[in-house]
């Protein structure tokens, strides 16, 4: 049985955890924020898919249980991999939040979810959706090679990526 993981948000500042936390790996600085959550943190689920979103649509469908679901989108700037009602989906199912290596759209309603969404940028036109893509696996982007299971902890400053949970400074 899952159990949501509750992170207090408040506690999230990127520098402070670098500074306390020397060796988490730091995503390079490329994603700008989208959702209203400023800050936001979980354990790390994945996806690798290209230009088809069929996986994430699959996977914010599901119990989040306050992960953050981090998608590979080869970093592509020609569609958009989440918008409105996917992102109200990952809401109503306990999502802590998204990192999207690619673009979203319908971001003026991102901006007013309770979720975090930090993504390359935004794109008008939805993506495809033939099923393909992969989950819960390694994917790198950003200088950073990411686990299903590692935590995320993001906030308008970056994002980092530990082993394991981290005892937040206060």
């Amino acid at each position: 049985m899952n159990v949501s993981i509750n992170v207090n948000t408040n506690d999230i500042v990127t520098p402070d955890i670098c500074d306390s936390y020397p060796d988490v790996a730091v995503i390079e600085p490329l994603f700008a924020n989208f959702g209203s959550l400023d800050a936001f943190g979980g354990p790390v689920r994945t996806i690798k898919c290209f230009e088809d979103n069929s996986m994430v649509k699959q996977a914010v469908a599901e119990p989040g249980d306050g992960a953050v679901l981090v998608v590979d989108a080869g970093g592509s700037y020609r569609c958009a991999m989440l918008g409105d009602m996917l992102a109200e989906q990952a809401v109503e199912n306990g999502w802590a939040g998204v990192v999207m290596y690619g673009c979203v759209r319908d971001v003026d309603i991102l901006a007013t979810l309770s979720l975090g969404v930090q993504a390359l940028g935004s794109h008008p036109r939805k993506s495809e959706k033939h099923g393909e893509g992969q989950r819960d696996i390694a994917i790198t982007f950003g200088g950073v090679t990411i686990e299903p299971g590692q935590w995320l902890y993001a906030d308008n400053n970056g994002i980092v990526i530990a082993k394991e949970r981290l005892t937040l400074p206060a």
